[in-house]
């Protein structure tokens, strides 16, 4: 990279990554970007929407931000308390001639109900995107996340599966949409000296797509770790009644990045975690919609969400990755039921 003299704006090893990633995810368009937050932005501007956008409160503030950013207005939908993505029976009741949108997050992997919300989309003559941040390498009946919707955004955020130290990725199999895209993220420009509107700084720098070609190699690595966890808490916590562990299909790829339970008096178990210096965390909480600016002003609109705050008050996210062993994830089980039995 140092000796190519090539840091930046769409160089060699950018070019290596969006490729190798088009052709992993089975899409036609790949387009790096610096992070997944401003690429929820393009996103938006790349499909031209305004007014209002669907999306759950059941997600990281960013999902969110990223639509408030651009002016547009977040409508939050109640999720499906079974999977924890966007329920799609709380759409109509949100939908106004206002709405431009609908933005699904797939959440732990697992993805939205695609179906139901690209055929209610279609027949509203409404947009589709999703944010696949925890998605990457990720299936639904057995097709890759990346080329659902009109655009799929990924995060290669240093605390995801796939980590860029910071990035993102835009995914879509619209060669117009990818067009757009690809000038938003360079400043509008279409060509040297042309603009084709308003855009911004997003482009990915060639040493985070070096730490991205990196990472690649090692994703059987990340793959092993990430079951053998998940299989240790699953068999551990078996016998729990107060936990339970979300499960991942087997007919289906997931990267299980997340070992995600839900917790009777969630809190007491947190707590008791945080006492002996384990780092289980309350995802997502509160919700977004419980977070400013969402929670006291007119700058959102919501419907009732009973299942969200319901599981924001269930979630603990349990300690996995690389770095720790069989037998500290032993130790965590160990712990939570001690203190579940006192």
């Amino acid at each position: 990279m140092l000796g190519r003299a090539y840091l930046s704006n769409g160089g060699p090893l950018c070019q290596e990554f969006e490729g190798r990633l088009a052709e992993s995810l089975g899409v036609a368009h790949c387009i790096a970007v610096c992070n997944a937050t401003v690429g929820l932005e393009i996103a938006a501007m790349a499909l031209g929407l305004t007014g209002e956008v669907i999306l759950p409160s059941f997600t990281f503030v960013a999902t969110a931000h990223a639509m408030s950013w651009v002016g547009l207005t977040p409508v939050f939908c109640d999720i499906d308390p079974k999977t924890h993505n966007l329920d799609p029976a709380g759409l109509e009741a949100l939908v106004t001639e206002r709405t431009s949108a609908i933005l699904g997050v797939h959440c732990w992997g697992r993805p939205c109900d695609v179906e139901s919300i690209g055929d209610f989309a279609k027949a509203r003559n409404l947009r589709v995107f999703y944010d696949a941040s925890h998605a990457i390498f990720c299936t639904r009946k057995g097709r890759p996340i990346g080329g659902f919707g009109d655009l799929e955004v990924f995060s290669f955020h240093a605390t995801k599966f796939l980590n860029t130290f910071e990035g993102g990725a835009i995914t879509t199999n619209d060669p117009e949409v990818a067009e757009r895209v690809r000038c938003l993220r360079n400043f509008g420009l279409k060509a040297p000296e042309m603009t084709i509107g308003v855009g911004t700084n997003g482009k990915m720098s060639e040493v985070s797509a070096a730490m991205g070609l990196t990472n690649l190699e090692a994703c059987d690595t990340f793959f092993a770790a990430n079951r053998r966890n998940y299989d240790i808490y699953r068999e551990e916590l078996s016998g729990c009644e107060d936990v339970r562990l979300i499960d991942y299909r087997e007919s289906e790829r997931n990267n299980r990045q997340y070992v995600v339970a839900e917790v009777r008096d969630r809190d007491r178990v947190w707590n008791g975690l945080k006492d002996r210096g384990i780092g289980a965390r309350r995802y997502f909480f509160p919700g977004v919609h419980q977070l400013e600016p969402y929670a006291n002003s007119s700058h959102h609109i919501r419907g009732p969400l009973p299942e969200t705050e319901a599981l924001c008050s269930r979630v603990l996210a349990l300690p996995t990755g690389t770095r720790i062993s069989p037998e500290q994830v032993r130790e965590v089980c160990q712990a939570i039921r001690e203190i579940l039995a006192n």
